[in-house]
């Protein structure tokens, strides 16, 4: 899973060839502990059709500051640069298995 901060954001997320899953969490956030193997599996599944990568919300405030984060984790999938969906109250597996479907069926769409 990569690590990006605000100096590798523009190039690693934003400009990327594939969608890219961020994940927004702090070394603090219990939660974030947990949905991290979820994040390691769902790479894993889509086998390098999306790239997952986390940015340190307490180390890149501005990245934080910029989408607006309200809680922690929060996901956000990007595509050619636009945000597709986000997760801002991360609750169960199920939400990560939305933002991917959703992500699935927008390439569906785009392909067909």
């Amino acid at each position: 899973m990569l690590t990006v901060n605000e100096q590798t954001f523009g190039k690693t997320v934003l400009m990327a060839s594939a969608p890219v899953l961020v994940e927004f969490w702090a070394p603090w956030c219990g939660l974030c502990r947990l949905v991290h193997p979820l994040l390691l599996q769902a790479q894993s599944e889509w086998d390098g059709s999306l790239i997952v990568a986390r940015i340190n919300a307490d180390e890149n405030f501005k990245l934080a500051n910029f989408y607006r984060l309200k809680s922690l984790p929060t996901l956000i999938l990007f595509e050619q640069g636009q945000v597709i969906s986000r997760i801002d109250q991360f609750e169960s597996k199920e939400d990560l298995r939305r933002v991917l479907t959703l992500k699935n069926s927008l390439q569906f769409a785009q392909s067909a």
